[in-house]
């Protein structure tokens, strides 16, 4: 559960990150390849429309992905490794540490 948490954590760590990074690199000129990308789905502003003449469904999904969103989730990804065996190198210390109180106690 805890690596779990962890994982949607980095996740959406990057993706807010990277939109920022992208919304603030667009107004500079040697920054802008950062704000470079492009959407997919189904676009927002024309939805696709189910009339069934008592109930309208629209459905539309689009996700729009930049270089500096690529970037940060990579980022992310690496940050995310580096902090699971950080994670796991303290509980094998404190599994070895019970241990020897254990063997003291005995």
């Amino acid at each position: 559960m805890k690596k779990t948490l962890l994982a949607v954590f980095y996740l959406v760590a990057a993706v807010v990150v990277g939109a920022l990074l992208a919304d603030i690199a667009r107004g500079v000129p040697f920054l802008a390849w950062l704000a470079y990308g492009q959407s997919i789905g189904l676009p927002v502003e024309t939805p696709m429309v189910l009339d069934l003449s008592v109930v309208r469904l629209c459905f539309g999904l689009e996700v729009g992905v930049t270089v500096a969103h690529i970037l940060c989730l990579v980022g992310a990804f690496i940050g995310y490794r580096y902090t699971l065996r950080a994670l796991d190198r303290g509980s094998r210390a404190r599994q070895r540490e019970e241990r020897e109180k254990t063997d003291d106690g005995i």
